[in-house]
């Protein structure tokens, strides 16, 4: 077989532009629809959008051209802030922008959705399918579809991947006997969803010829809510070659700019500002035991996703002042540490200097960041709730607590706190495990996948 022309779509962009960029076009004379990123500087005109979903289709992207399977990849995402089609690579980043108000009803829309499927709300009165916000989610997939027809009827692709609950209609509205994958990064627990949305969303699976989850038991649940084509779970990876020890300098740097002292003991979450992402409950779990080691830190990496600062939804700085509320009434100030965004240098800093990472979260697909702790053998300490708690052997390559029980998460901070040859033996079983997440298995099987799908459509001879 021979290489495939792929196009895969995600609401979350890859890079997320200033909102000056215009300005900067007209200062440096680019011109033109498609621009490359070359012309721009990271950190200064754009950055890099934080999110599994992009960390995993960009290392994808690359090293499936590298191994030439696919060619002239073209990848569409929601982006109201930035230039029409942006090339970074071999990659083509295809934006669609939306009005204002259309992006508002979106943005309501998607978020109903999400919180529905994590069980946080009951399904509103009245069906979503009847509301204007949906209106607007609609809207949004023909927009992508129509931007992913034209590109097909230039590229002639051989696929299609597209990504998450925000773009589940989208198969529905490519009008093309070509495959159609669709990958689910959140969890899935049939019994979350609402029965007045059960037709429209089974008609919506059923629209892909394949659907990929995060674990076994989101697979089992997807087949028991009647999905009747071909599924798969797929442990979601990351490029753990991008993952490099840092030097003395980069560790003092990231100590000096949070005020960590050389004999801390740092206690690390790396998660976006959510409620789901369970900051409250790592703050609750580790007051019960700040005094025990007088000398601990909580150090909480991440500010808000694409949602809240790419479309204007502000639930992150409503949770982080909660959060700061919440210390503050238990007289913490001093002992937890709220970072924000580190750049991707900071981040590997933060792991090599913490001593254990927590992953709180009442609800996560899966939960990419142990697999990155791991990478620097530092123990885990991992929500019962998150996908990847189906790796974990409990007191082997990591401990399992109950989010919601912030006594629990105490008792097995103590336990990694009080006994260095436990948290020793938690982070070289951790490093082991984290190669079922490596780059390599994870481009295997979604390059087989996509290789059958292609093979028996027959699209190509």
């Amino acid at each position: 077989m021979g290489k495939l022309s792929l196009c895969t779509s995600s609401q979350t962009p890859l890079i997320r532009f200033n909102a000056g960029y215009e300005g900067i076009l007209k200062k440096r004379g680019l011109q033109g629809k498609s621009l490359d990123i070359a012309n721009f500087v990271e950190g200064e005109d754009y950055e890099f959008t934080a999110g599994g979903v992009t960390r995993m289709i960009f290392p994808l992207l690359k090293q499936m051209l590298g191994r030439g399977i696919l060619e002239n990849p073209h990848w569409v995402s929601l982006n109201p802030i930035a230039p029409e089609t942006v090339t970074i690579g071999d990659i083509t980043l295809n934006h669609v922008r939306l009005g204002k108000e259309r992006v508002s009803g979106y943005g309501q829309a998607k978020e109903t959705i999400w919180k529905t499927l994590h069980g946080i709300q009951k399904e509103p009165a009245g069906s979503l399918f009847w509301q204007d916000e949906f209106v607007d989610y609609t809207y949004y997939n023909r927009v992508c579809s129509e931007l992913i027809t034209r590109l097909d009827e230039e590229n002639d692709f051989d696929l299609f991947y597209v990504h998450d609950f925000q773009q589940l209609p989208l198969a529905q509205m490519l009008h093309t006997l070509k495959p159609k994958i669709f990958r689910w990064h959140i969890p899935f627990d049939e019994s979350l969803v609402p029965e007045a949305w059960r037709q429209s969303l089974s008609l919506y699976f059923n629209e892909y010829d394949a659907v990929i989850v995060s674990c076994k038991k989101y697979l089992e649940s997807l087949k028991k809510f009647g999905y009747n084509g071909k599924a798969f779970y797929i442990y979601p990876y990351i490029d753990q070659d991008a993952y490099k020890r840092p030097s003395f300098g980069e560790i003092e740097l990231f100590n000096k700019e949070f005020g960590i002292k050389q004999d801390d003991r740092v206690l690390l979450v790396v998660a976006r500002l959510d409620p789901m992402k369970g900051q409250d409950g790592a703050i609750k779990g580790f007051s019960r035991v700040a005094k025990s080691f007088p000398n601990s830190k909580l150090v909480l990496v991440g500010d808000g996703s694409f949602s809240s600062q790419g479309i204007g939804l502000s639930k992150a700085e409503r949770w982080l002042s909660e959060l700061r509320e919440l210390v503050r009434k238990l007289g913490m100030e001093d002992r937890v540490v709220f970072t924000g965004h580190l750049t991707h240098a900071e981040l590997q800093a933060a792991y090599e200097r913490c001593e254990l990472t927590i992953l709180p979260s009442v609800l996560e697909g899966f939960g990419l960041v142990v697999i990155e702790g791991w990478l620097y053998k530092k123990p885990a300490i991992v929500s019962s709730e998150a996908g990847i708690a189906e790796l974990i052997k409990h007191g082997e390559n990591g401990l399992i607590f109950n989010p919601r029980d912030p006594s629990d998460l105490a008792d097995k901070l103590s336990a990694v706190l009080s006994d260095q040859n436990l948290a020793l033996a938690l982070g070289e079983n951790g490093y082991k495990t984290s190669q079922q997440c490596s780059l390599e298995k994870g481009v295997k099987a979604e390059a087989e996948l996509m290789q059958g799908l292609v093979g028996s459509e027959g699209t190509r001879p």
